[in-house]
């Protein structure tokens, strides 16, 4: 019998529902970026302020005089009023109709599968061509709310159609269906989006009139390290982006949550002033960060001390401040948020503002988190010492039985032996059947979830067990069949949601966890009882 899901405070439903909002948005997104990133690079290199203009791939060629026959083109008014055929190159027409598409189809996957990412897309025509802006909020609602109408339409005759007819209702309901939310879409949620969207252009505009823009890290630094910031990055500051984009050939929307240096910065004060295990593994996460683009890698330095969500902020707002003043921004969105995807994304006359924004970000937060490291020093090192003496508890009480090794250890920490219990640990509540899946589960199912099960892989294959499934995916992507879902803590709650009857292990660091190795040893004994490893 399953599992009821675990019942969670107001505060905290409320956080999981802003998660699950976000990671929806996320889910939209993340399978695109391939393309955003080709639209990126195509902007950069051939519009007419580009590194290798081309007037006929930039769309600002005249078709009459370049005489390259067969390309798309459409008419054009000249300087001097005259009209004339000019190339739609691949810039217009990938963020105007190819996008937008692509978002939709994929959320209407989501809600409804192949039929509801078809219907999805015709719908989204109509918001695309029913407005003269990128309709990439557009298209955020259209698709899964085309995708879901399809679905409670396809109820109304589940199991009613005569047999030899389920193709004809099928095609056809979905065509009608398509085409009327279509023009519903064109005459009711375009200028409705178009509206929404100046407004919020019009708000980030005024931010920046007041010079204001800095502020916008007080919210979006502690979003991030919560797991709430998909909802605010992909909902707003990447559409808004976008729009920028179009107008200016640029925008700093996309280096407010994606600029690696105040994770930078954080990591080098844990490598320099930190202590204990954190101290060791800052410099390994300062590459998977910084290089790899995987912010996630710094949230458990923030939990452990929140306090430092001071130096973060202080860290985003110089960067969005630096890129102000320098009128720099990016192309596209640095997807991930690697200072070599960042760099990649940025137009010809905005590397100085960029690498000043990134450089002066991670200073900043650097010097106010290695100030409150070092202030806290003391205190950090004592309850190290609680920590310890608490961890060589837990051990013996993990193994069961004493150990004099773990008690003369005990002993040099200050604390006594704990008391043989037997506890059973989170890698021992399954069903007695062998171990055949484990996932890794993060918001977005790439990155840092990436990394861990590649981690687990690899001791697995070191262990000589076999037959045991390792895959990372999103948490709204979860399924109630693994035997292990292994989460970040903050996560863990919506992935208990998804798959209830799964053993949960929550971590704090995808990339060094010791439940790993209970973990395989768990799936060994599992197959050394069924016979299957030696």
């Amino acid at each position: 019998m399953a599992a009821s899901p675990p019942k969670v405070s107001g505060a905290k439903a409320a956080q999981v529902h802003v998660q699950r909002f976000g990671a929806f948005l996320t889910g939209m997104i993340m399978p695109n970026l391939p393309a955003f990133i080709a639209w990126g690079l195509i902007t950069s290199l051939f519009i007419a302020k580009g590194w290798l203009p081309n007037s006929i791939l930039g769309g600002f060629g005249n078709a009459d005089t370049v005489g390259w026959q067969g390309a798309a083109t459409a008419l054009a008014t000249g300087a001097d009023g005259a009209t004339f055929h000019q190339y739609l190159g691949l810039v217009g027409p990938m963020i105007v109709y190819l996008l937008p598409l692509l978002i939709a189809n994929q959320g209407g996957r989501m809600v409804y599968g192949e039929r509801g990412g078809v219907v999805a897309s015709i719908a989204t025509m109509g918001v695309i061509v029913g407005s003269t802006i990128p309709m990439f909020l557009g298209a955020m609602i259209v698709g899964p709310l085309a995708a879901w109408l399809m679905k409670k339409i396809d109820k109304i005759w589940d199991g009613k159609i005569r047999p030899g007819f389920e193709m004809l209702v099928n095609m056809y309901s979905a065509g009608i269906v398509g085409m009327g939310l279509a023009i519903g879409a064109f005459f009711g949620i375009a200028p409705f989006v178009t509206h929404v969207s100046a407004w919020l252009g019009s708000g980030v505009q005024g931010l920046a009139d007041a010079h204001l823009l800095p502020l916008m890290s007080i919210i979006v630094e502690p979003a991030k390290v919560l797991f709430l910031n998909n909802a605010i990055g992909n909902g707003t500051l990447v559409p808004l982006g976008v729009q920028q984009t179009i107008d200016t050939g640029q925008s700093l929307l996309f280096l407010v949550e994606a600029n690696p240096g105040p994770g930078f910065g954080l990591l080098l004060a844990f490598a320099l002033f930190g202590i204990g295990t954190a101290r060791a593994s800052a410099p390994g996460a300062i590459i998977i960060q910084f290089l790899g683009g995987i912010h996630e890698v710094y949230f458990p330095f923030v939990l452990m001390k929140p306090i430092l969500i001071i130096g973060l902020i202080a860290g985003g707002a110089t960067g969005v401040a630096t890129n102000a003043v320098f009128s720099s921004g990016l192309r596209a969105p640095a997807a991930p948020g690697s200072i070599i995807a960042v760099l990649a994304q940025t137009p010809k006359g905005s590397y100085v503002g960029v690498i000043f924004s990134v450089l002066l970000s991670a200073a900043v937060t650097f010097f106010i988190s290695a100030a409150l490291l070092r202030a806290s020093r003391t205190r950090d090192l004592a309850a190290e010492s609680d920590g310890l003496a608490a961890a060589i508890a837990q051990t013996e009480a993990n193994k069961g039985k004493s150990s004099s090794a773990l008690g003369a250890l005990s002993g040099m920490a200050g604390a006594p032996a704990a008391v043989p219990t037997a506890v059973a640990g989170a890698a021992t509540t399954v069903a007695d059947h062998p171990v055949r899946h484990v996932v890794f589960a993060c918001d977005a199912g790439m990155g840092s979830s990436a990394m861990g099960a590649s981690v687990l892989r690899d001791k697995l294959k070191k262990a000589g067990v076999t037959g045991v499934t390792v895959e990372n995916l999103a948490v709204a992507s979860l399924h109630d069949n693994a035997d292990f879902v292994i989460s970040q803590r903050e996560l863990t709650d919506r992935a208990r949601l998804k798959a209830p009857t799964s053993v949960h292990i929550s971590v704090d660091n995808f990339m060094n966890s010791p439940v790993y190795d209970d973990v395989v040893r768990e799936a060994k004994a599992r197959q050394q009882t069924e016979g299957l490893v030696r």
